[in-house]
């Protein structure tokens, strides 16, 4: 139904908290409308579009409808379903797990640019070998390193060690036996140890998408800023930490709406029976806002500014769930709208860190130990998900998230417990029993005691100040508040120089060994950004990359389990619902579970088609 036809009336924005008036997307015709366009917001800015050199998933977003893999994940299948994006087929694959061979469908082209000097380009397999190549680089210092180390392409890490060693520059001719171009369509990855799951890290978009080497030599550093792919969309306009445009790819190549939902889904049989064979991308151009307020986010979406609230991000902020979706349904004034409501839980989850460098609360030691779980202890984890997220999260139990592997329902441990009781115990018990003038926690050799959590100046990064504030006194413990914005505080966790800090991260493979990534000792300053190494969990990481799915390998999942919440490197806090919503002119979206890739797979229809 139309927005202009279904007003907000006052009392009902009055308890949204947003007595304002609406700006209604005007019916016009289709001539005067223009392409067709999905706008979108962010609520933390983005850091570039070089996949070599971004780890956020606001970048990734845009740079995964942007670059190709080989492989991508079906839009609607559920269990997911991995299948042939610019490969042609799904790849020869010895019986060892060790080699894979893929051959790349013809004729694919990149978006045009000048340093193409008015040529088309093709798609090639060299592409790929020097992208995947670009990411173990040193000069690039790719976030994304450790996928592929740990992958151990033979000769790829030798590459990269002789390149740190020597102080030369990369040698990207080189040719190495586990990384080769066969032919111009043909791609060979040799590994030294069996990778069972290879193929889901190919089917990442967002970080192995192919780059071509013109390109990259042409813009230099300031690649970021000139993405250029294969990919549906291309970049249009970019305004930092403002305003993202992208448009369509004007020689993206004949893909069509083709989807597998299962058979008892009955939205997924729907989508599938209405697009069924259109062209995609379905939408010629997004327009995506950075608006870091919760309120303002929501209330362009009242007014019809913008058409979803989606992934990448919490969907509808925390502060307005109690009115868009009470008790997981929505609203009746948003339903009289025409507007959709699309709930999940996700394979995420929100964390504390704990920096394993810092002096206070890093190390290995008992009474470190002690100190980071006195902590994840004293952490009110309901209140958190009752206060902070609105209800709309469960408990975590470990790092595992769910639709993963390794991650079991019934699992129970000391990381989903509230007990301060114990927790001040604890404190007592290895050193940190000391108290100064003002009754507040010293350290064990009697210095002055203050816990240092980063934070972002906006409403919701307030809310959480005021629970931590309230954990920590509760423990005795002082707080003290680092405040700057997510891409500074990412750029220092990586660098090691926080203490303690707290977000959330989303699975892009339905592998539970991504999450075991932030335990990684090789890893450190990546993915592990508390920079946490201890050699028996490295060992079991090194096992769990190399077997095949099974009893056995889930054995060891719950082993690691437990180191994990032992040494208390993080404190995993909870899984989180998604609460998407869609404007009723909007049709054909899903939140994706594992991938970042989906505006090319929905529609926006007129206002009088919508009504």
């Amino acid at each position: 139904m139309n927005n202009e036809k279904s007003p907000l009336n006052r009392r009902q924005l009055l308890g949204a908290g947003l007595a304002l008036p609406l700006l209604a997307r005007p019916q016009l015709s289709q001539a005067q409308q223009g392409p067709k366009t999905l706008r979108l917001a962010f609520k933390a800015a983005e850091t570039g579009f070089d996949p070599a050199r971004i780890s956020d998933g606001y970048s990734r977003a845009v740079t995964g409808h942007i670059f190709e893999a080989l492989y991508c994940y079906d839009h609607l299948a559920r269990p997911v379903l991995i299948k042939p994006l610019t490969a042609a087929a799904l790849p020869e694959t010895s019986a060892d797990f060790k080699t894979f061979t893929i051959r790349l469908r013809p004729g694919i082209l990149f978006a045009p640019d000048p340093a193409f000097k008015g040529q088309a380009r093709e798609l090639v397999a060299a592409d790929y070998v020097y992208s995947f190549k670009r990411i173990v680089d040193p000069a690039n210092m790719s976030p994304m390193l450790p996928f592929l180390l740990t992958a151990n392409m033979l000769g790829l890490n030798e590459l990269r060690e002789e390149a740190l060693a020597s102080g030369r520059p990369f040698d990207y001719n080189r040719e190495i036996p586990g990384l080769r171009a066969l032919d111009r369509h043909t791609l060979q990855i040799r590994l030294a140890e069996p990778r069972p799951r290879l193929l889901e890290r190919l089917a990442s978009s967002d970080i192995f998408g192919a780059l071509a080497r013109e390109v990259v030599e042409a813009y230099g550093r300031d690649v970021d800023a000139h993405p250029v792919g294969t990919g549906p969309y291309r970049l249009a306009e970019w305004r930092r930490s403002s305003r993202i445009v992208l448009e369509k790819n004007p020689v993206y190549r004949e893909r069509r709406y083709e989807v597998t939902p299962a058979a008892d889904d009955a939205e997924g049989q729907a989508l599938l029976q209405r697009f069924q064979g259109r062209l995609l991308p379905m939408v010629e151009r997004v327009e995506i806002a950075i608006i870091e307020e919760d309120q303002p986010r929501w209330l362009s979406f009242l007014n019809g500014q913008l058409d979803l609230l989606a992934a990448p991000g919490d969907g509808v902020p925390p502060p307005f769930i109690s009115q868009a979706a009470p008790r997981g349904h929505l609203a009746p004034f948003l339903a009289k709208r025409g507007m959709r409501l699309f709930r999940q839980l996700n394979a995420d989850c929100s964390l504390i860190y704990f920096g394993m460098t810092h002096p206070v609360v890093g190390g290995l030691s008992p009474e470190r130990i002690a100190l980071r779980r006195a902590i994840s202890l004293g952490y009110d984890v309901g209140r958190n998900i009752a206060l902070l997220r609105r209800g709309q999260g469960i408990p975590a139990q470990s790092p595992i998230v769910p639709h993963t592997s390794g991650y079991e329902p019934a699992f129970r441990s000391e990381m989903g417990e509230f007990d301060p009781q114990r927790a001040n115990a604890l404190l007592d018990a290895y050193g940190w029993g000391g108290r100064d003038a003002e009754g507040y926690r010293l350290q064990p050799d009697g210095a002055s005691l203050s816990i240092e959590i980063a934070t972002t100046p906006d409403q919701a990064a307030r809310q959480s100040d005021e629970l931590w504030r309230i954990n920590l006194q509760r423990l005795g413990l002082r707080v003290k508040f680092i405040t700057a914005k997510f891409p500074e505080h990412l750029k220092s966790a990586r660098a090691g120089k926080l203490m303690v800090w707290g977000f959330a991260v989303q699975s892009d493979v339905p592998d539970g060994l991504a999450a075991l990534a932030r335990y990684n000792g090789p890893q450190a300053g990546s993915q592990n950004v508390s920079r946490f190494a201890l050699p028996q969990l490295d060992a079991l990481y090194q096992r769990l990359e190399a077997l095949p799915d099974g009893p056995e390998r889930e054995a060891q999942f719950r082993e690691a389990k437990r180191l994990a919440v032992a040494y208390a490197p993080y404190k995993i806090v909870a899984h989180l619902f998604s609460n998407d919503i869609a404007q009723p002119w909007v049709q054909g979206y899903r939140r994706p579970l594992f991938w970042s890739d989906w505006w090319q797979f929905v529609d926006v229809e007129s206002p009088g088609q919508a009504a």
